[in-house]
């Protein structure tokens, strides 16, 4: 039996795929490496499940730049060249210039923490495979102290990735897989109620037939996202816009499509 279930918020509606998907990397104690195309709430996840079982959520955001060492320590020498120039004291204790990483700090936290590894698919190919031991054993070694530091509690961590590159397959035996299907409209119309319980069947029926039907389009560059379709039921809950409308006249469509050739391929479709 699981201490800790994850069973989605009021503010994160999962699917009962994504919940045991999250409920077994926990009872595994294993990373749980989430796909999916962006707007279906990858990081997102993360912040539900910290919330839902009442713990804190560290975020180490990745980058093109991001090093994997930047996520366990890093020696700060510049600032102590700079003390020593300035005769402060300390300087000979090299562990006052060790500074810990996103990594570091979620191993280092007395009570159990949610570290999420956010897009770690900007990264460069090797970054993956240079968290693989750190990961795994759950402890690194800090060279300038000789010191090695493991995990007072393993964190449960969650690792989100836009498929934008295709991770080592080391580092894919070691975590467990899923991957975040866009909503269908019955989820979706549930996700949406989460933000206006208030607005009316008619009018959201409506803006995600047309959503759908946008996302269809074959030759559309960017799809648009959950997040985009809420932003535009907002705001045609606040411009009044008739149900009827919404297909013809296509109101507030810049909330929606972020494309000049997107927005014409819309139009063209709108008016078969």
């Amino acid at each position: 039996m699981l201490n800790d279930t994850f069973k989605g918020t009021g503010e994160y509606v999962a699917s009962p795929e994504l919940m045991a998907g999250v409920n077994v990397a926990i009872a595994l104690k294993k990373p749980l490496l989430i796909k999916g195309e962006p707007g279906t709430g990858k990081t997102m996840l993360a912040e539900a499940v910290a919330k839902a079982l009442g713990k804190r959520l560290i975020i180490w955001n990745i980058k093109s730049t991001t090093k994997a060492q930047e996520g366990l320590y890093v020696y700060d020498t510049i600032q102590r060249l700079y003390d020593g120039q300035f005769g402060e004291e300390g300087v000979d204790d090299i562990s006052r210039y060790i500074k810990l990483g996103k990594l570091g700090e979620a191993f280092k936290s007395d009570e159990q923490v949610v570290l999420l590894i956010d897009e770690i698919d900007k990264a460069d190919l090797e970054f993956p495979n240079d968290l693989l031991w750190e990961l795994d054993q759950m402890e690194f070694y800090i060279n300038e102290t000789k010191e090695t530091v493991k995990a007072k509690n393993r964190p449960i961590v969650i690792i989100t990735s836009n498929a934008e590159k295709e991770l080592p397959d080391a580092f894919l035996r070691r975590y467990i897989f899923h991957y975040i299907d866009f909503p269908d409209k019955e989820l979706m119309e549930e996700i949406v109620r989460v933000h206006y319980p208030e607005v009316e069947k008619k009018l959201l029926d409506a803006a995600m037939d047309v959503f759908y039907d946008i996302r269809s389009i074959h030759d559309i560059r960017k799809k648009p996202s959950t997040s985009e379709l809420i932003d535009w039921v907002n705001a045609l809950m606040l411009g009044g816009i008739p149900a009827e409308t919404i297909k013809e006249k296509l109101p507030f469509v810049g909330v929606v499509v972020k494309k000049d050739e997107d927005l014409a391929l819309v139009k063209h479709n709108s008016s078969l």
